[in-house]
């Protein structure tokens, strides 16, 4: 009698019903996998082997098969978040043992690692004293949340337009009195201490043609005992190779200062045309002491501390790992998969590098399940469920038909 076919098949179905559900259950957890049921038919053999006519004697669940295909993208609020687009996994290590994850969703615990919910921390490689990346092993990575180091500014300069229209003052400079200068402007450099001076340029156009003085206040105080000099040609452009001054301010000036700060002033980009007076760019290479305002993510996976100075500085580069059999990793629960013999060893690099995926900051991967697929394959399942039990039933009434002959 069937019966042993048909109870096959019903502990099959109700094993394919179990992946099915378990697929419908993670439709909507971040960076879980698919997986799929994979049957074998049972044929039993005798010493001389089975028959070419034999008849099989039911079904078995060969394995239960995870689909490591790629899920969607779905932007998050969160800077933290990350997402693999391609091949790889993230790197964690909770307690010592290492752990191999598509969930993206961190966060940065008290003490500054970088973890998943569960306190697992990411793995990365470590930026060295020149701003390098180490790569090395891997470590667990750490931001550190310490103030950035001022730097003193060492070079100012300006790119502005002197009207060359403008009539001299007919009165001494004096930088209270705005009629005893034709223009102005201000910008802030900073101090070894990272305190800021606000530098005051004055423009007085100069008795002699093309000629104008610059003199120069910080922080309200002169530091200029003679007015600097600056020409111009006749179309316009600085006379080379002027325009380029050196500028100290002396310590106690304004906000006090450790020491003097001398940075070099560069105007050898301003022009002398017919046009009002007007200032292109002000740019100057110093800044004042930051604090860490946030983090993200670039594409090659290096983790950047942006801070309240407007500077940012690499704190670490996330590592990515791959196996050669990604199917034979042990799952671990927790969106998590452990390392094993038929999986092979990792391959350990940055995002974006050899077989590994791009990262997406403030991104995370979606779970891959098709769930209108899992409820049709549902559907199936549960008539090959039926269609066993119709055949225990077949088999249980013929045998109840030989019992009852006479």
């Amino acid at each position: 009698m069937s019966f042993q076919q048909g109870l096959s098949g019903l502990n099959a179905a109700s094993r394919n019903l179990d992946v099915i559900g378990n697929n419908v259950a993670n439709a909507s957890t971040v960076g879980a996998k698919a997986s799929r049921a994979e049957f074998a038919d049972l044929y039993a053999s005798s010493l001389n082997g089975s028959s070419t006519g034999a008849t099989g004697i039911g079904v078995s669940v060969a394995s239960v098969a995870q689909q490591f295909t790629q899920g969607d993208v779905v932007s998050t609020q969160n800077p933290l978040d990350m997402a693999i687009n391609g091949r790889g996994f993230f790197r964690t290590s909770l307690d010592g043992a290492i752990e191999y994850t598509r969930n993206g969703q961190f966060r940065m615990d008290k003490d500054g690692y970088i973890t998943t919910s569960r306190g697992a921390r990411l793995s990365g490689f470590p930026i060295d004293a020149n701003g390098m990346v180490s790569t090395g092993s891997p470590t667990d990575m750490r931001i550190s949340t310490a103030d950035i180091a001022p730097n003193p500014t060492t070079l100012a300069s300006a790119q502005l337009n002197l009207d060359a229209r403008a009539t001299p003052p007919t009165t001494a400079f004096d930088p209270t009195d705005s009629t005893t200068y034709n223009n102005s402007m201000s910008m802030s450099v900073y101090d070894t201490l990272g305190s800021d001076h606000v530098v005051s340029l004055y423009y007085v156009k100069s008795a002699t043609t093309n000629a104008w003085d610059v003199y120069a206040t910080a922080d309200g105080s002169s530091i200029t005992a003679a007015p600097l000099s600056m020409s111009f040609d006749s179309g316009g452009q600085v006379v080379a190779p002027g325009g380029k001054f050196s500028l100290t301010i002396p310590p106690g000036t304004g906000t006090a200062a450790a020491q003097s700060l001398t940075f070099d002033l560069d105007l050898s980009q301003a022009t002398q045309f017919g046009a009002p007076f007007g200032i292109g760019q002000i740019t100057q290479d110093g800044y004042g002491t930051g604090r860490l305002a946030g983090l993200t993510a670039d594409a090659n996976g290096t983790l950047i501390g942006r801070y309240t100075n407007g500077q940012s500085k690499p704190q670490g580069q996330v590592a990515l790992a791959n196996f050669t059999n990604p199917q034979a990793l042990s799952p671990l629960g927790n969106n998590a998969w452990s390392e094993t013999v038929g999986s092979g060893q990792p391959t350990i690099g940055a995002p974006g590098t050899g077989t590994l995926g791009a990262l997406q900051s403030s991104a995370v991967e979606s779970s891959n399940v098709d769930l209108t697929a899992e409820l049709v394959n549902m559907i199936s399942a549960q008539r090959v469920y039926q269609a066993n039990a119709q055949t225990i039933k077949t088999a249980d009434q013929l045998l109840q038909t030989i019992v009852n002959l006479r």
